[in-house]
């Protein structure tokens, strides 16, 4: 994505180590009230943006191949659709609606004024009230963690600024509130007035947040517990009775002990170097993130939760390097595929990705899915 405007996969990755994301779940564990073991939804999240180099430039060639990939090859039944720029969010969900895959359409906006934000909130939504209108299935998510992306909650001119002033404590918590609160208030109106769907928000772990203004409460989950029963210990903290509760995001880098270091995965790539560079003595791990993945979709399924959003379908700006492990970022990408440049050192190569273990267990489980409930694959 754009460094200008929007926020690029570090800084969004370290906002989501921070705080976290939070869900719509329902009573007594269950997604969504009468529902039934099981998700509801199933799918990937997509990530749009104009990219961090010419060869990784927004590309709506590629986003339409992409989109199919994730309806006919991944067999999700949903996408979460994320990002900034408009035409871009806006293009990507009418391909998704052409596929017949169901929507959760959240811009993701950081580091510019309040009143811009929300007026891209608002384009976004109306778009989304269109598609809804046609018969599209649609959610409409208002954003994300506020408190990081939203400048004047907390303090600091950049996601990172804040983020670093968060896990510093240099925050007054009750000012943070009050601002947190105005705001997402004032996007949940926005997003009321343009919108008739229902209404969802994804907020940190540590947030406080007034669900009576939204219809769905959103998790991005990033924790490891080494048992079954302490996951639904953990995910039950964030059900509310009577609201769905939807996996934003959730997943773990690719080496071994990536789904112990959550959401601070990232972290394992030294930005200071050039290229950048891999810290210390990982080892390449597919089948560690793999893992991960089927463990909490286990954990989901089990809960009856009522959507699950694996994080993420592509990182273009995370490319793999087979032949020097070094400078392999995938690594540290949460990516369920690999991207793989035509000339690993030329900032502008063209590339394509490939599927990790990931991809393929989330197929199989996902077509599993597909299969028992008569739905397409």
């Amino acid at each position: 994505m754009e460094n200008t405007k929007g926020i690029n996969r570090a800084q969004f990755l370290a906002g989501a180590a921070a705080v976290g994301l939070a869900g719509a779940v329902l009573p007594a564990g269950r997604a969504e009230a009468g529902g039934r073991a099981g998700l509801t939804r199933r799918g990937v999240v997509y990530t749009v943006g104009a990219g961090e180099t010419p060869g990784t430039a927004w590309s709506a060639d590629r986003m339409r191949a992409d989109i199919r990939a994730i309806s006919d090859d991944l067999h999700a039944d949903a996408v979460e659709i994320t990002g900034d720029g408009v035409e871009r969010l806006t293009a990507t969900a009418a391909e998704a609606a052409e596929r017949g895959l169901h929507i959760w359409l959240q811009p993701k906006i950081g580091d510019i004024p309040q009143g811009d934000i929300l007026e891209q909130v608002a384009e976004t939504g109306r778009f989304a009230e269109r598609l809804r209108r046609q018969g599209a299935s649609v959610e409409f998510g208002v954003g994300c963690e506020f408190q990081l992306f939203v400048p004047g909650i907390v303090p600091g001119e950049t996601v990172l600024e804040r983020v670093e002033n968060l896990l510093n404590g240099t925050v007054d918590r009750e000012r943070m509130q009050r601002g947190l609160d105005r705001f997402t208030a004032r996007a949940a109106k926005v997003g009321r007035s343009v919108f008739r769907g229902r209404l969802g928000y994804a907020a940190g772990s540590d947030d406080k947040v007034d669900w009576d203004l939204f219809d769905i409460v959103g998790l991005n989950y990033y924790s490891y517990f080494p048992r079954h029963e302490d996951y639904v210990r953990d995910v039950s903290k964030y059900l509310i009775r009577g609201k769905p509760l939807a996996i934003t995001e959730f997943g773990s880098c690719t080496y071994a002990g990536a789904p112990q270091d959550g959401g601070m995965g990232w972290y394992s790539v030294d930005h200071g170097k050039t290229p950048p560079e891999i810290k210390g003595d990982l080892v390449r791990s597919e089948r560690t993130q793999a893992a991960y993945l089927m463990d909490l979709l286990d954990v989901f399924e089990s809960m009856g939760l009522y959507a699950a959003m694996a994080y993420e379908f592509v990182s273009p700006d995370s490319p793999h390097r087979p032949d020097n492990p070094r400078h392999d970022l995938d690594m540290a990408s949460y990516s369920i595929t690999k991207s793989v440049k035509d000339r690993p050192d030329d900032p502008a190569s063209d590339w394509h990705w490939e599927p990790k273990e990931a991809f393929h267990a989330l197929a199989r489980r996902y077509g599993r899915a597909c299969r028992a409930s008569g739905q397409r694959q």
